[in-house]
């Protein structure tokens, strides 16, 4: 599942495809976009906000993305074979040197580009914001503490919080906290979360891999996240999995209780 880390390094790779270049062809496989053409119209920036993605152009439009729970964005020299089918492909990007190419982007919009915020601006703080520091980090701090009774691994999934923690980071900084995902907030080092937070989106951001242990190595990348056959990567316990959260919301959580004390479900 796309995190904000995730959503940093497409940001990269688009903004290395297409920043400076002339669209000559453009194709919208989107209900809503179905007769949009951007041709002939130059890609000036790019800007990641959490999970969100936005590609400016010299028209002062914007498109904004959102990859949701399986979307992509990727880069292919003309002519190359898609490494997706290309029915899962909602929205072509291309110049005379590279094609940018959406799979799965159920979430697109052509706006303003004055009117991004209508999109982020309900968003906490951004963990991978460049001119991140000591305010965004107490602003986040204090919106954990905010929710006293919330169970800290909700809280951390709660983009109002702070934009960009995923499933895989809010298993892996409870696993860090040495607490149960289940622990309520209130209990929690809230100013160590949002640091482990800043920390292992910082780290992951130019990664191709995904790596919260520091260990870069088939097998050792993660502390407990879906390690349930190969058990705690500290202690070699058992690690178990349930869902938390309710209805469409819950994501499949994995903990070590012995590493990890604290309320979990039966």
């Amino acid at each position: 599942m796309p995190e904000g880390d995730t959503v940093f390094l497409t940001g990269e790779r688009l903004r290395g495809a297409l920043v400076g270049r002339t669209l000559t062809r453009t194709d919208f496989r989107h209900p809503r976009l179905a007769t949009a053409d951007l041709t002939g119209r130059d890609v000036v920036a790019v800007r990641t906000v959490g999970k969100h993605l936005f590609l400016r152009f010299s028209d002062r439009t914007s498109l904004h993305s959102h990859l949701m729970m399986d979307g992509s964005w990727r880069v292919f020299r003309p002519g190359q074979r898609w490494s997706m089918p290309s029915h899962h492909a909602r929205v072509v990007l291309a110049h005379t040197d590279a094609e940018a190419v959406g799979f799965r982007v159920h979430d697109l919009d052509l706006v303003p580009t004055e009117r991004e915020s209508r999109f982020v601006a309900h968003l906490g703080p951004d963990l991978l914001d460049p001119d991140w520091g000591p305010d965004h980090e107490s602003t986040a701090a204090a919106a954990l503490r905010s929710r006293p009774n919330l169970a800290i691994g909700e809280a951390l999934l709660d983009q109002h919080v702070m934009a960009g923690v995923g499933n895989v980071f809010k298993t892996e900084i409870c696993f860090l906290l040495g607490v149960s995902p289940w622990t309520p907030a209130s209990e929690v080092d809230v100013d160590r979360a949002v640091r482990l937070a800043h920390r292992l989106l910082t780290v992951n951001a130019r990664r191709p891999r995904r790596v919260t242990t520091g260990m870069d190595a088939p097998g050792r990348r993660s502390w407990v996240y879906e390690r349930t056959r190969q058990g705690c990567l500290r202690c070699g316990g058992a690690v178990r999995v349930a869902d938390q959260g309710e209805g469409t919301w819950a994501r499949p959580t994995w903990y070590c209780p012995r590493c990890q004390p604290g309320p979990a479900p039966a």
